[in-house]
């Protein structure tokens, strides 16, 4: 079995430029929005006591985004916010003034004009982003890449969607995406990954993904818990862990969680940059192959990489097993705790604390965290079974 890696945050500290991108009063404005959505409604917070007292922990909440909005995954959050922002800047208006109502309306629609919003996606992104251009009376088209189950293109085909599968990697997808968007009429480019000159769209994103994260913080305080000890979130390109760092540090400036942030072994670009110690991104290329397709990225966000470089703890690479075992912990779950059906690239932060506190050979691991009795964990089980046969052979063992 391949081992689990980790590496301490050790990358030189930055002027930080970005963190206040994800203050409270710019997520209040995206939880805002989200809420005007007819179809909103909070997510749950799974209270796992079986679990946490098996473990030999306090308390383990997992955030369950299987419920956003129908679409079974929280990606929804940063390709809307990120839409009606666009058409807000457009309009020269504040995003708070385009609500569900007002975005939808036909007013709006004859103000605005119709865009085409491009997008490259393993998934769950891209059916959120057509899922929101559906809603809105605009257009989308998503490139996915090679290995994309029909299952994953299907379901962003039902939104209304041009979607097309292509015979490259993730991040060549998003350059043929963004090549597309500059070459057509009205056309946008709306990607959770930044790179020099593209920075607004992603940082809407990743304000839009806060929602989750600011969700998760109230229902904590009303579980009774002042704070979370432990903050643990997956990365693809950064945008998720970026926007959950940055909300919790910013919310807890003099004595913020520690904060784990896991990656597909396949996919480890922030590991890479971590071990590496000298605060440069580091690119993973190839065919990225996983099974935590929504965590196969090469190449990071760099606003986010900016926040994390300044607030993570720890960078964890984690291989296949450790995302499947996660799956089957929260789908079969000890008598009492609630069942979370949860995809390949939600659960990897259960199969990683559940390896961590069960196995000898993560005690060196575990010391570091201070994971104990005492720890409060939060993580979010970021997809449901958005792949609904591969997930039957993850979890009842045919795979």
């Amino acid at each position: 079995m391949e081992k689990i890696k980790w590496a301490n945050n050790e990358m030189p500290k930055t002027d930080d430029q970005y963190f206040s991108l994800m203050g409270d009063e710019k997520i209040q404005k995206a939880l805002a929005f989200h809420r005007s959505f007819p179809q909103y409604s909070e997510t749950p917070l799974a209270k796992l006591n079986q679990m946490a007292a098996y473990l030999g922990l306090g308390d383990i909440f997992i955030k369950d985004e299987s419920y956003r909005f129908g679409l079974n995954a929280f990606k929804v959050l940063g390709g809307s916010f990120a839409m009606a922002n666009y058409i807000a800047d457009k309009l020269g208006k504040d995003v708070s003034e385009l609500t569900y109502d007002v975005l939808t309306s036909d007013a709006l629609r004859d103000e605005f004009g119709q865009a085409t919003f491009f997008t490259a996606t393993d998934g769950n992104h891209g059916r959120g982003v057509a899922w929101a251009a559906n809603k809105l009376g605009q257009k989308a088209v998503v490139l996915m890449p090679k290995g994309t189950t029909q299952t994953r293109l299907e379901n962003i085909q039902k939104e209304g969607a041009t979607v097309t599968i292509e015979e490259v990697n993730y991040d060549e997808c998003v350059r043929m995406a963004n090549e597309m968007a500059e070459n057509t009429e009205n056309g946008v480019m709306v990607q959770d990954t930044a790179w020099e000159g593209y920075e607004k769209i992603p940082t809407w994103i990743m304000q839009g993904y806060g929602t989750m994260a600011l969700e998760s913080s109230r229902q904590l305080e009303e579980a009774g818990k002042d704070r979370p000890t432990h903050v643990f979130v997956q990365a693809g390109v950064g945008s998720l862990a970026g926007a959950v760092v940055g909300y919790y540090a910013n919310k807890y400036p003099d004595n913020p969680p520690k904060m784990i942030v896991m990656e597909a072994e396949a996919a480890d670009c922030l590991y890479q940059s971590a071990i590496a110690k000298d605060g440069k991104i580091r690119f993973v290329t190839g065919d990225l192959q996983t099974i935590m397709a929504g965590l196969a990225c090469g190449e990071p966000n760099t606003i986010s990489f900016d926040i994390l470089k300044n607030h993570v703890d720890c960078f964890v690479s984690c291989p296949d097993w450790v995302a499947a075992y996660g799956m089957r912990l929260l789908g079969a779950p000890l008598k009492g705790d609630p069942q979370v059906i949860s995809g390949e690239s939600g659960a990897v932060g259960m199969g990683l604390l559940a390896a961590i506190m069960q196995n000898e050979e993560y005690k060196e691991l575990k010391e570091a965290l201070e994971l104990d009795e005492h720890s409060t964990v939060v993580m979010f089980s970021t997809e449901g079974d958005t792949d609904p046969d591969h997930y039957k052979k993850i979890v009842w063992g045919k795979e």
